[in-house]
């Protein structure tokens, strides 16, 4: 392993550079071999194999051939069953690392079952959060441990100092939601995440800024050199560093109240941003614009957004010129009766001021929290209001929940859902290649995989039917981007994060039922193919 070097790190941290030999177990179950190794293992095997693209889609064949131009050895003997059902029950769809090339098998008479592409570990690791958080008896409790351990005082509840609870957390929790306490971890992730077939990630630095009781309570006005020291700054480096430690193409989720009381302040009050944070949040959107990355800015509570609205409508104006790449994503929450007029009047804004519209549909999460009023009387409404605003935003024109007149502004759009039906609604317009905003789908690292999957496996099937795609991002939509967000930052910060993301998705987190059998199925599906039994 090379000798590690260090950098000074956002806010403080140290970023550890430093040389793995594999990629973490959670993506990749077998350590990161050499190329002409991983070649001449398959070879043997009798495998047809195939190089997938970076991009994630598959190549054709390739004859195989060691660096040095020759001929791999030939053929060995045949694996003994016993290799063959453990290779079976292990294996995934792409044996993907950084660092290595992806590999998959040959051509098959039948699609593959969506979930296959996961290893083992993320398989069982899956079964078990989802079986946990689909148990209200199992549930409650278990926030609670994950409230206990986020902000406890003691030391042996401090992951960050008790390193059997380090690793304890590590190999479980973070290793199942989280990218990497570094920038070499952070970045094998997102690899590994591309290698399995996903076209990228939605990075979110955990770390949020804490304050005491008393500094809670206070109320600010003024923008002072304290606040910008201990509130503002910490928060613009974080989400700086999270700008470079994303790759071309990918996104960065930023939350405004992060930045401290000041910026609180300013939103519940419907307030412009005072000069250093406006100057903070513009040098974020200026270093995604110049590196390709695409920054979505989280809702909030209701009382915060329409100042939220009007901060993202302020940098969009300017990030959002070009159609081929805006920079700044505005979300949109469908479980409220305003969604609609909101999303019209920010269109009537972009078709005023020429700039392309940043869309996150999501259905909502503070449905606890917020004024009861404020959201759809039924769940049905919910749903109608999702797909309808969906299908007006994806094919770029109007209908009966998003009625307008005239042209269409340019719309650039996210489609971050659980909801199988909905995300499979939208796929369908995009295969009929209705599609004429770019669009992407996004679901959490470690969730719904179910459904990540279908849309990466379907993609996959249809570029290799359809062929090569045009790449005009103002063209219909063939393919079908899926994205990952997941967050970065030490175990501790990440489980400060984690459970508030919990608690605020209470309701979400326990209707996971439907992935929990989808691994169990998953599970039952490998063991019946290692030991030759139809499914």
């Amino acid at each position: 392993m090379a000798t590690a070097t260090s950098r000074r790190g956002i806010a403080g941290l140290p970023i550890q550079k430093a040389a793995f030999t594999a990629y973490r177990t959670n993506v990749v179950p077998q350590s990161c071999r050499s190329k002409t190794a991983v070649l001449k293992q398959d070879q043997r095997r009798g495998h047809n194999t195939q190089v997938t693209a970076h991009n994630g889609l598959a190549s054709e064949p390739t004859p195989v051939t060691a660096h040095n131009g020759l001929t791999p050895e030939p053929e060995s003997a045949p694996l003994s069953p016993a290799s063959n059902v453990r290779r079976s029950i292990h294996s995934s769809r792409h044996r993907a690392s950084a660092g290595c090339a992806d590999f998959t098998d040959g051509p098959t008479e039948h699609p593959r079952a969506p979930l296959s592409l996961l290893p083992l570990t993320m398989i069982l690791r899956s079964l078990a959060t989802a079986s946990v958080s689909s148990s209200p008896a199992l549930l409650a409790p278990s926030l609670r441990i994950m409230n206990a351990i986020a902000h406890s005082s003691n030391p042996i509840l401090n992951p960050d100092r008790n390193r059997l609870l380090h690793f304890a957390l590590k190999k479980t929790l973070y290793d199942q939601f989280c990218a990497g306490e570094n920038a070499v971890e952070v970045n094998r992730t997102i690899d590994g995440i591309k290698g399995l077939g996903f076209t990228g990630v939605m990075l979110c630095y955990a770390r949020e800024v804490g304050l005491s009781g008393e500094q809670a309570r206070g109320k600010v006005s003024d923008e002072t050199p304290e606040l910008i020291q201990n509130e503002i700054a910490p928060w613009a480096e974080g989400t700086l560093e999270t700008v470079r430690l994303a790759q071309p193409g990918d996104f960065v989720s930023m939350k405004f109240t992060g930045a401290g009381r000041l910026a609180l302040h300013q939103l519940s009050n419907r307030l412009p941003c005072s000069p250093y944070l406006g100057d903070s949040i513009d040098a974020i959107c200026k270093l995604a614009s110049e590196r390709g990355v695409r920054v979505a800015i989280d809702a909030e509570q209701d009382a915060l957004q329409d100042g939220i609205d009007d901060w993202i409508l302020r940098f969009a104006r300017k990030y959002n010129r070009n159609p081929a790449n805006p920079t700044v994503f505005g979300t949109y929450q469908a479980y409220k009766k305003c969604a609609p007029q909101l999303i019209l009047n920010h269109l009537a804004d972009a078709k005023k001021n020429g700039y392309t519209l940043g869309v996150k549909m999501v259905r909502g999460a503070y449905l606890n929290s917020d004024p009861r009023e404020r959201f759809h009387d039924t769940v049905e409404d919910t749903h109608a209001c999702f797909d309808g605003m969906t299908a007006s935003l994806l094919t770029r024109s109007w209908n009966s929940t998003v009625p307008g007149e005239g042209d269409f502004p340019d719309v650039s759009m996210i489609i971050a859902s659980h909801n199988t039906e909905s995300v499979r609604r939208a796929r369908a317009i995009c295969e009929a290649g209705k599609a004429k905003s770019p669009v992407a789908f996004a679901q959490l690292q470690g969730m719904a995989d179910e459904v990540s999957c279908e849309l990466v496996e379907a993609g996959l099937q249809r570029q290799k039917t359809s062929g090569p795609v045009k790449t005009s991002p103002r063209a219909a939509t063939s393919t079908l981007p899926t994205f990952k967000y997941l967050v970065w930052g030490s175990t501790g910060e990440c489980m400060k994060y984690l459970s508030r993301r919990a608690q605020e998705n209470k309701e979400a987190v326990g209707r996971t039922r439907t992935s929990r059998d989808a691994m169990w199925a998953e599970l039952i599906r490998r063991c019946k193919a290692a030991f030759g039994i139809a499914a």
